[in-house]
């Protein structure tokens, strides 16, 4: 390798790593937001909380490579460009192409890297988001019993304590329903102090209370009327309060893996033929329901291929022709009816639709989003290091501004895109590569502008243009 080349993937690998460290983030500090209802209160540690992050940060490479990938192309190109560089390295002979060989190479490397990602790294993160997520709302929230008012946090239990000695840790005044058997306030435990403190695996809570009474009215036989109440008193007594739902428990992860965005190419395939092949059988049933029961009852008398070896040919002339009006007025409610009844069964398969159809589609526009990063980061790289030629213009100004207008309408065009596909629209190939398609011309444009020392973010070619137009127009009589 040159030093030349060493040189340039030097100057092209700093901005792309800050970039992609800085970018990450900025998004990681949106999806935390996003999510943190869920994490605050359920008493998580702080290794749970490190790996959704983690496995979150995983989730946004989608976004954050081709981004990453354009900034540094753009500043790349605009330092040199800024400093002279570019120039020096065009006056001694070497020409843009040359200049971008390496960073092709490097982006080539990228856009491979990128698939894998999408490939093995996705899935895996969206696998495990989804068991995290499933696991931290199935813990209950922390355990803080205020003052003066009724606690149901508990399951099967109410509590009221009028007082706290936060020093102490000392409870007064406690009043305690046990709902376990569900039969309403039937159990009810009154006591002047006590304490709580958790077990040492944090499984139970431990009420200690002193100097009450434990009201109870036991259950009654069917048809007995009679209310009975027992009354104990007691100068010490402990309750044992399971908390077992309200530590995080993990779950098994392999409940999400039949998740469409938990898979990756092979999964998909599997996923769309065992799809396809139901689609198709439910595809067929419905075409002879919509027949039979649709009104459509003369499928043979139509099939040409059906008439070449049985009379049985409709004759057209006399389909329409009527003995009376009475027959038409009765021919015309039974084909009403019977469209109603194909509407009604039109309306049925949408469920049908929904259950089949709809994930057929998603899955389909997954398995060609896995090659839709790779192909970003290569035009991404296309985009910006001609730009980055022709603004001549490094650091963080003008380049994040031309390169995030670049993405925007690229997340955009990809977002509506695979939605429309999903939605079967258009088509999931047409949906997932619509944004590429539409970026590959301005790729290319800029390419070839910079190839030829193109002024065309010049402002000053602009401004002389339209001083010359209007001088023009002012010497004409």
């Amino acid at each position: 390798m040159k030093k030349i080349d060493l040189f340039i993937l030097k100057s092209f690998l700093g901005p792309f790593v800050v970039t992609f460290i800085i970018v990450t983030f900025a998004l990681l500090l949106q999806f935390l937001w996003l999510y943190i209802d869920e994490l605050v209160g359920k008493g998580l540690g702080l290794l749970v909380i490190a790996e959704f992050l983690g496995w979150g940060t995983a989730t946004l490479i989608p976004l954050v490579l081709p981004l990453a990938t354009l900034f540094a192309s753009i500043m790349t190109l605009g330092d040199f460009g800024e400093n002279n560089e570019l120039l020096a390295m065009k006056a001694a002979g070497i020409s843009l192409p040359r200049i971008l060989s390496p960073l092709i190479v490097l982006s080539f490397i990228i856009s491979i890297g990128a698939f894998f990602a999408a490939n093995n790294l996705i899935p895996v993160a969206y696998n495990n988001i989804y068991a995290l997520r499933y696991d931290i709302k199935k813990t209950k929230e922390e355990i803080k019993i205020p003052t003066g008012v009724f606690y149901d946090g508990i399951e099967n239990y109410i509590l009221r304590i009028n007082k706290r000695n936060d020093k102490t840790g000392r409870i007064y005044d406690i009043m305690v329903y046990n709902h376990k058997e569900q039969r309403g306030n039937n159990s009810l435990t009154l006591a002047d102090s006590g304490s709580i403190k958790l077990t040492k695996d944090k499984k139970d809570l431990i009420f200690t209370l002193y100097d009450g009474y434990s009201f109870d009215e036991p259950a009654r036989e069917p048809g007995d009327t009679n209310y009975a109440l027992q009354r104990i008193g007691f100068k010490k007594q402990e309750m044992i309060i399971s908390l077992a739902d309200y530590a995080f428990q993990r779950s098994d992860q392999s409940q999400f893996s039949k998740e469409v965005m938990s898979q990756n190419l092979t999964q998909l395939g599997h996923t769309k033929d065992s799809l396809d092949s139901a689609y198709t059988h439910i595809r067929e049933h419905q075409l002879r329901n919509l027949f039979v029961s649709g009104g459509f009852g003369f499928p043979k008398q139509l099939d040409s291929s059906y008439i070449k070896y049985h009379s049985t040919a409709l004759n057209l002339d006399t389909i329409s022709r009527f003995n009376s009006p009475e027959e038409e007025k009765g021919a015309i409610r039974s084909a009403i009816a019977q469209m109603g009844n194909a509407i009604t069964i039109l309306d049925n398969y949408q469920i049908d639709e929904q259950q089949y159809a709809h994930p057929l589609r998603k899955v389909r526009v997954e398995r060609f989003r896995k090659f839709t990063l790779s192909i970003a980061c290569f035009i991404f790289f296309f985009i910006g290091a001609p730009l980055g030629a022709i603004i001549r213009k490094g650091g963080l100004g003008t380049p994040v501004v031309v390169s995030m207008f670049f993405f925007i309408i690229y997340w955009v065009i990809d977002i509506s895109g695979k939605k429309l596909a999903v939605d079967g629209v258009i088509t999931p190939a047409f949906g997932t590569l619509i944004s590429s398609l539409v970026l590959f011309p301005i790729g290319v444009y800029l390419t070839w502008k910079s190839t030829r020392d193109s002024s065309l973010f010049n402002a000053e070619v602009y401004i002389t243009f339209f001083k010359n137009l209007l001088k023009r127009v002012k010497r004409e009589p």
